[in-house]
């Protein structure tokens, strides 16, 4: 998977948001608010650029004390989010 271009995390106003930037976006008129979690993951898929769902478990088994198994399902379950609002491409 790759996060879509233009698609951006910032913080506004005390909240990490993602936002659409530029001409990819045009059809994009909402803001995503990303818990802390969330916003690591995007920040972790923005690194790799092209990203698994077991590369962002893996991150949320580094930073969290939580169970292979949960990470996976937590990772999906976000991963799959972002697809339905159209942030990711998969490949």
């Amino acid at each position: 998977m790759k996060l879509k271009k233009g698609f951006v995390l910032r913080e506004v106003c005390g909240e990490k948001v993602i936002v659409g930037e530029g001409l990819e976006t045009v059809n994009f008129g909402k803001l995503i608010s990303l818990n802390d979690t969330a916003a690591l993951l995007w920040e972790k898929a923005e690194e790799l650029g092209d990203f698994t769902v077991e590369q962002l478990a893996d991150t949320l088994t580094e930073v969290y004390e939580v169970s292979r198994e949960q990470a996976l399902k937590d990772a999906e379950t976000l991963t799959g989010r972002w697809k339905e609002e159209g942030l990711v491409l998969a490949n």
